[in-house]
C-alpha cells in the first residue's frame, strides 16, 4: 500500500473541545476512505492550544520553539491537511490565523486541505464559504470540494447517522481521492546549494 502523511490542525481552546471531537472524526473518516483505496495515512495531530504561547513568541521574535518548530516541519511535509478552527466573532479564530502566519512561506501551496469549522449555532456556517475558503485559496492550496460545520446541534443523538455524518464521509472520500492520486510531498530545503563549489568557482 502506499504511505502518505494526513496532519490534522485543530485550533480549539477548550479541552475537551467540539473542535478537536471534529478533527478526530474527520481524520478516521478519511483513513478509511484511504485505507479503501490502497493507501495508508499516517495521522499527525498538531493541536494549538498547546502552542498558543510559541506561535505569540514565534511572531514578536521571528525565531521558533522546538515544539512549534516540529509542528510546522510537520505541517511542510503532510501530504495532505485538515484544518479545523472554532468560530469566533464570525470568523476564524485568531489562534488558528496565527499559526498559519508563521508557516514559511508557500509552505502549504499546492496541497489538498479539508477546512471544517466549529460553532453553537448554524448561522455561522458560512465562516467556511466567506473566510477560510478565501484564505486557503490565497495560499494556493487544493482545497477539498466538501467543507464540513458543526454546531452544536449536530452532536446529539441523531449525530451517528445524521447530516453531518454523511458530510463527514463525503469530504473525507474527496480528500482520499486526491491523496491516492498525488505523488508524496517533497520539501525543499532553503538553504541547500544549488551548484556544487567547483561550478561556483569557474563563475567567479
Amino acid at each position: 500500500m502506499k504511505q502518505r502523511n494526513l496532519v490534522v490542525v485543530s485550533s480549539g481552546l477548550s479541552q475537551p473541545s467540539s473542535t478537536r471531537l471534529l478533527a478526530d472524526q474527520l481524520s478516521t473518516a478519511a483513513a478509511g476512505a484511504a485505507a479503501r483505496r490502497g493507501v495508508t495515512l499516517d495521522i499527525q495531530v498538531v493541536e494549538l492550544r498547546d502552542l498558543a504561547h510559541d506561535i505569540i513568541d514565534n511572531m514578536l521574535t521571528g525565531f521558533a520553539k522546538p515544539a512549534l518548530k516540529q509542528a510546522q516541519d510537520a505541517v511542510a511535509a503532510a501530504d495532505a491537511l485538515i484544518m479545523v478552527t472554532p468560530v469566533f466573532s464570525a470568523g476564524y479564530s485568531g489562534l488558528f490565523k496565527s499559526f498559519v502566519d508563521v508557516l514559511e512561506k508557500d509552505t502549504l501551496a499546492g496541497k489538498p486541505v479539508l477546512l471544517a469549522a466549529t460553532a453553537g449555532t448554524a448561522r455561522h456556517s458560512l465562516v467556511l464559504e466567506h473566510a477560510m475558503r478565501p484564505l486557503f485559496a490565497y495560499l494556493r492550496t487544493a482545497i477539498i470540494p466538501t467543507s464540513v460545520f458543526a454546531a452544536s446541534d449536530d452532536w446529539g443523538a441523531n449525530s451517528v447517522e445524521g447530516p453531518l455524518r454523511g458530510r463527514i464521509e463525503r469530504a473525507a472520500t474527496e480528500l482520499a481521492t486526491e491523496v491516492e492520486r498525488r505523488e508524496p510531498a517533497t520539501v525543499i530545503d532553503p538553504f541547500a546549494l544549488t551548484e556544487s563549489f567547483e561550478d561556483m568557482i569557474k563563475n567567479l
